[in-house]
């Protein structure tokens, strides 16, 4: 080979080089989803048990603002799945974290969500309570901090899923939150 021609051979050979390698390195990666959702309280999987049917990825918006007073504590959650046709995701359930002067009352037709909490369900509803000292530790005077439950697309008349699994999907919502809420709070019975 004549020498002449070496440094365009070189330049040419790693050009080469380098075309190759970017097309068989993998792409940039994107970071997976959050595995948990609503001021840390909702595992994914948890979230996902609530739906409308249209399926679609699960996100969450989150918000929180301090309170006057004895009401020191309220945060919010939309949990949110995302749509095939828009950018703008849709909302499928809310939980609101308060603090209260009562505990929740027993709801017409609600089931209980079982030892160690107290609180209810219905299929588009449920409320529980954290346990004591729980508002002291968040900054609040009130007695009680509860988790609310308002999911829409459970309700009986949407007829999706059958009433049983609709209770069952909101009381494992609310308890799971309570439970994680009350850990992070270092308040758990």
């Amino acid at each position: 080979m004549d020498k002449k021609w070496l440094p365009l051979t070189i330049v040419l050979g790693v050009a080469g080089a380098a075309v190759v390698t970017a097309s068989v390195w993998p792409d940039a990666e994107k970071p997976p989803p959050p595995k948990s959702l609503c001021h840390g309280m909702l595992g994914r999987e948890t979230a996902e048990l609530i739906d409308d049917g249209k399926g679609g990825e699960v996100s969450a918006e989150e918000w929180e603002r301090k309170g006057k007073g004895d009401y020191a504590v309220f945060k919010e959650c939309s949990v949110l799945r995302a749509n095939p046709d828009s950018d703008h995701p849709r909302g499928i359930f809310k939980l609101i974290i308060q603090d209260t002067r009562s505990a929740p009352g027993r709801k017409k037709d609600s089931a209980s969500l079982g030892p160690g909490y107290t609180g209810w369900a219905l299929p588009d509803r449920a409320e529980v309570a954290l346990p004591a000292g729980c508002a002291a530790r968040m900054g609040s005077t009130a007695p009680y901090i509860t988790v609310e439950l308002l999911a829409p697309s459970q309700a009986e008349e949407k007829k999706l899923i059958d009433r049983d699994t609709a209770i069952r999907n909101s009381a494992a919502v609310v308890r799971e939150a309570a439970a994680n809420l009350a850990k992070r709070s270092g308040c758990e019975a």
